[in-house]
């Protein structure tokens, strides 16, 4: 496809089953890129896509197999491909392709599947054992007794991350981060390795699976030589070419050290990884490459392998660049307690960036907001960089452009009006707030373990960042710095808000289950703790029109004095540690659901026909060589659908 020529029309949507909608995202400015560039995002981008094995890996220890074996049914089955129980397969796998692995990529709940244990017996025997995914000297049958109860058995694996207060959250977990240890003994045992006097401690268990082997526990590191060896081999040998392009010197270094850390697997040398990289400000193209994020352990440690190759919108990016510019003012300026406040905001980078690539935990639902690294101590010390993915975003407004969510959730027209208008602007803003301020602010006393809130750090710290974009979103200040365009604007983002935290968010959760998940956990707790504490001033209120519920905010000033002080408050627990207050108001605010709103909001989602789920397809980079080899160009194309890529993924990039 030539971009060029079909940038008018342009395809988002490519496809739509079960909760879930494929798009695409345009990838504007490749082209204008510079031949080293446009090598550096193609030798990143392979490095991205060999770690894809990793992930399916980390989220259950069968999914790989499960997959391989639903593939070779998929392309070799020699029964009737348009029966029920093959396309209630075929919805499956591609199911798994989508959650990299057997259970919800948001819930993470196990999938039930729609079609008999008899169909995939019978279709499983009817392909060539040199497709399946047999282990020497394993049967056809084996293979079936091995996978049928995870895949069938609602008992066996049913959460992938369990949040439940109370139950041993590593036992009762599918994710495969550890084997054969109580939540009890994991804690126990990263608790021996912190030293209390460490102003610089790496991020325990960050890069490893907490194994017990004949009594003893011990880590199994994802290094070369080690666990996930064979992909990590191959990320080394796309970042060692993108090395020989990279744009400076410091960019230069941030991928010698990421390599070492690979090879090491010594989590000091990610550390030393991370400071290079924030230092790196002066590169347009950029990546995140390595076990980031920790909302796949349900103890918050432990890492999954992620990737986005990414360069600088220049335009945009003046936005993020006026944020950081002033980030002290707004540290000083939050209603937080001084002593929980940075004297010295460091290092804050941000810009607006165009996704090139995305893989592991980013692909193909991903953030549309990072901020780096993890680190505590990294933050504080030498600061985070932020980034908004301005070409994601662009995707999902235009995707959901008339699609009827607004007329049927919104209250009247004077909200609508005031989302038609500045939605895209304040949604985009207050992204920005969470990622390059939000989660850069505040500290922690001394002494404060960084892990102290366990189970609740994830949502805590995601209320904490959201929380700071809220207060700050009707601020003078950012008219005055031409952030948001009257004072007006902030009205949209605290209505759709309200709306998302105590309704709409709802529709991605199944009857009868809780709210398990970081980030709705944090939405929830912040809209309804602003309802319930707001009440006597009627601040926001719950009303019935015409059989339909509806969110209402009657004074938009108080529910900035509401959000101020629930921002001091969740700033207090993580600055201190309390566990048993964060324990509390996760508990009271963020967990459970009113089933009969819950139904009500189902009931009205389902009739617009929308998938509430969405994520994308990753444009094709192909390499344009002369007669003795050298690539002359990278081209770009958009035309490979969604069952073509992932088969082509595990075709190409299975290595484990």
């Amino acid at each position: 496809m030539n971009t060029e020529n079909n940038m008018n029309k342009f395809d988002y949507i490519v496809e739509q089953f079960a909760d879930l909608q494929i798009l695409r995202y345009k990838v504007e400015g490749f082209e204008s890129l510079t031949l080293e560039q446009k090598k550096l995002v193609y030798y990143l981008s392979e490095a991205a896509l060999e770690g894809r094995d990793i992930l399916f890996d980390q989220n259950g220890i069968l999914n790989l197999k499960i997959r391989r074996t639903l593939e070779a049914v998929y392309l070799n089955y020699d029964g009737d491909k348009t029966s029920r129980d093959f396309l209630a397969m075929e919805v499956y796998l591609k199911r798994v392709w989508f959650s990299s692995g057997i259970h919800h990529h948001y819930s993470t709940d196990k999938f039930v599947p729609d079609f008999s244990e008899e169909f995939l017996e019978r279709a499983i025997m009817s392909v060539g054992t040199s497709f399946l995914p047999l282990e020497e000297n394993q049967t056809v049958e084996d293979l079936c007794k091995e996978i049928f109860p995870v895949i069938f058995d609602a008992s066996v694996m049913p959460k992938r991350v369990n949040q439940a207060d109370g139950e041993d959250l590593v036992k009762t977990s599918a994710s495969n981060y550890y084997c054969g240890v109580t939540q009890k003994e994991a804690e126990d045992f990263y608790s021996s390795m912190k030293s209390d006097d460490n102003h610089t401690p790496v991020m325990y268990g960050m890069n490893s699976r907490l194994v017990k082997e004949d009594g003893v526990i011990k880590e199994i590191v994802w290094k070369e030589g080690g666990e996930y060896g064979t992909a990590i081999k191959k990320i080394l040998f796309w970042l060692d070419k993108a090395m020989a392009v990279a744009e400076n010197e410091t960019q230069k270094e941030v991928i010698r050290l990421l390599m070492e850390f690979y090879r090491t697997g010594d989590l000091k040398a990610f550390d030393e990884y991370s400071i290079q990289w924030i230092k790196d400000t002066d590169s347009r193209v950029d990546f995140v490459n390595g076990f980031i994020e920790s909302y796949g352990d349900p103890l918050g440690m432990k890492a999954s392998w992620e990737s986005i190759v990414n360069f600088k919108d220049m335009e945009a990016t003046h936005r993020t660049e006026v944020i950081s510019e002033n980030a002290q003012w707004f540290e000083d300026h939050s209603p937080v307690s001084p002593d929980f406040k940075k004297t010295e905001v460091k290092g804050v980078s941000a810009k607006v960036i165009t996704a090139a690539i995305l893989a592991g935990d980013l692909y193909p639902a991903s953030a549309i907001g990072i901020n780096l690294p993890n680190s505590n101590w990294i933050r504080s010390v030498h600061g985070s960089k932020s980034v908004t993915i301005g070409n994601l975003t662009d995707a999902y407004n235009k995707a959901a452009k008339g699609n009827g969510f607004r007329d049927e959730f919104v209250y009247s027209d004077y909200e609508k009006e005031l989302m038609d208008k500045y939605a895209d602007t304040t949604g985009d803003l207050h992204t920005d707030l969470h990622e390059c301020l939000g989660h850069g602010s505040g500290k922690l006393l001394p002494g404060v373990d960084p892990d102290a809130l366990k189970a609740y750090g994830s949502t805590i710290e995601e209320a904490r960042a959201d929380l700071f974009g809220l207060y700050y979103m009707p601020d003078v200040k950012l008219v005055e710095l031409g952030l948001t365009p009257d004072a007006e604007a902030y009205k949209a983002e605290y209505y759709s808000y309200m709306m998302n935290g105590l309704m709409t968010q709802l529709v991605r959760i199944e009857p009868g289950c809780c709210i398990e998940e970081s980030h709705m956990r944090n939405r929830q707790l912040i809209a309804a703790w602003a309802l319930h504490n707001g009440a006597e001033d009627n601040v926001v209120e719950m009303v019935m029109r015409d059989n339909k519920t509806y969110v209402v905010v009657n004074d938009y000033e108080k529910l900035r004095v509401l959000f101020g002080r629930l921002l001091a408050e969740i700033q207090r627990i993580k600055s201190e540690g309390d566990y048993e207050a964060a324990r509390a108001l996760v508990e009271k605010y963020a967990v459970k659901v009113d089933p009969k709103l819950h139904a009500e909001v189902l009931d009205r989602y389902r009739a617009l026909k929308l998938a509430p789920y969405k994520g994308f397809l990753n444009p094709v980079y192909t390499a344009v060589r002369d007669a003795e080899g050298n690539i002359t160009d990278i081209t770009i194309d958009y035309s490979e659908g969604y069952a073509e890529q992932m088969l082509r993924y595990s075709r190409e990039y299975s290595n484990l």
